[in-house]
């Protein structure tokens, strides 16, 4: 049976991720992702291949430099971590990572981005019930992207990768960035609910105290996305529509996995 669906309209404050979320960013970022690791793979010999599973295992919700630092690991790989200005053409996790950043942004910058349909909806109804909203996302474009989607208006609060990096905060799966998000919005995470698409957002998550974490499966698995920590998990945020109408009960939704 389907798991019912939490009344985001009686939360204290919802806490949404961001790419893979509100919007198709994180498909952007896997292109983008893609098209640097397979240059770096085929110059430095590197194998096995790079693949869209390496994407959610090790880069997908954590902030740019730990992704890198992750993926590379994972081939037994060790890479200097240089400094955050290396240009894109450095040998560093540093530079790497800037590669990848100069990819992300022209592509948003040439083709632009619009919200899901569905996410959308969700955050006008969210608003105009006065229901507190922030953001939390490991990206350091996250300003950029909620402009360039037209809805960064609907948030009090948004703790992304700039933050992350000025406060110290650790990237997802630790507690930090969720516990930080949750303080500036001033929710008490049992009484609030996090959303996230990543293994990575919804253990941090669960990890800072959200009794309600709501996983939003892109491609990442329902069961994934359980296993890291995620109370109940849907296709899309539309589900919560019929779910908050006064008119229907969370009896009447099914969740979409």
């Amino acid at each position: 049976m389907p798991d019912a669906l939490p009344d985001l309209l009686g939360s204290q404050g919802v806490l949404f991720d961001l790419d893979g979320v509100l919007t198709p960013t994180a498909e952007v970022h896997m292109r983008a992702w893609k098209a640097v690791f397979d240059e770096v793979f085929a110059a430095w010999d590197i194998e096995p291949p790079y693949t869209d599973a390496d994407y959610y295992e090790y880069v997908d919700g954590k902030k740019r430099y730990d992704g890198v630092a992750s993926l590379m690991h994972s081939r037994n790989v060790e890479v200097p971590w240089g400094r955050v200005d290396d240009a894109p053409e450095e040998h560093t996790v540093c530079g790497i990572g800037n590669r990848k950043n100069a990819a992300f942004a022209a592509s948003l910058r040439s083709q632009g981005i619009a919200p899901y349909p569905g996410s959308l909806a969700l955050l006008e109804r969210l608003r105009d019930a006065g229901v507190p909203l922030g953001v939390v996302s490991s990206s350091k474009n996250a300003e950029e992207v909620l402009a360039a989607a037209g809805i960064r208006s609907f948030f009090r609060v948004v703790v992304d990768g700039v933050v992350a990096e000025r406060d110290g905060l650790a990237s997802k799966p630790a507690p930090d960035m969720f516990a930080a998000g949750a303080a500036a919005l001033g929710v008490d995470p049992t009484l609030g609910a996090a959303v996230e698409d990543a293994t990575s957002g919804a253990a941090s998550a669960a990890a800072a105290g959200f009794a309600t974490v709501i996983g939003v499966d892109r491609g990442t698995g329902a069961d994934a996305l359980r296993a890291a920590g995620a109370t109940v998990v849907v296709g899309d945020l539309d589900a919560f529509l019929t779910a908050s109408d006064p008119a229907n009960t969370a009896s009447d939704s099914e969740e979409t996995a």
